[in-house]
C-alpha cells in the first residue's frame, strides 16, 4: 500500500500519480486533498508520514508546490526518511541508498511527465543494504538517541 498527499500546489501531479499507481495495479491510499483549494503542506505531509510510519502503508508519495516543505515535514515523524528528488539518479539512489520510504516531488519545479517518471524508478530500485544499512542503522540511533 502507497499512501499518496499533496497540497494545493502538488494537486496535478499527485492526479497524475495515482492514475499512474492504478495502471501499474498498485494499491494506493489518496490521503488528500481532493480540490485545488488552498491548504497547509504540513497538515498532508504529517498524514502520509504516519500512515508510512504505523506501518498502515509501506511507502509513500508526497508532493508540494517545490517539495521542500513536505520533506521537512515528512521527516519529523520517526522512522521516516523522506527523499526530495529531482531527477532519475536521484530517485533511484533515494532508494538503492537511503532505503527512502517516502518519496517528496516538487510540482511546480517538475513536468508531471518527469514526476511519474521519477515515481517509477524509485518503485523499480530496489534497496541494496551492505554498508548503505549501517548508515540507516545510525539515523535510527540518532532517533531514539532523542527520545
Amino acid at each position: 500500500m502507497i499512501a499518496v498527499g499533496s497540497d494545493h500546489g502538488g494537486l496535478e501531479m499527485k492526479q497524475a500519480i495515482c492514475r499512474l499507481l492504478q495502471e501499474r495495479g498498485l494499491e494506493f491510499s489518496d490521503l488528500g486533498p481532493a480540490d485545488d483549494g488552498s491548504v497547509d503542506y504540513p497538515d498532508f505531509g504529517v498524514k502520509v508520514a504516519t500512515a508510512v510510519a504505523s506501518g498502515a502503508c509501506e511507502t509513500g508519495v508526497l508532493i508540494c508546490g517545490t517539495g521542500i516543505g513536505m520533506s521537512i515535514a515528512a521527516n519529523k515523524v520517526d522512522g521516516i526518511r523522506a527523499a526530495l528528488v529531482h531527477d532519475s539518479f536521484t530517485a533511484q539512489m533515494a532508494k538503492e541508498h537511503n532505503n527512502a520510504n517516502v518519496l517528496v516531488l516538487g510540482g511546480r519545479v517538475l513536468s508531471i511527465d518527469l514526476g511519474c517518471e521519477l515515481v517509477r524508478v524509485w518503485l523499480d530500485s530496489t534497496f541494496e543494504s551492505g554498508r548503505h544499512q549501517q548508515r540507516l542503522d545510525k539515523i535510527h540511533q540518532i532517533e531514539a538517541d532523542r527520545k
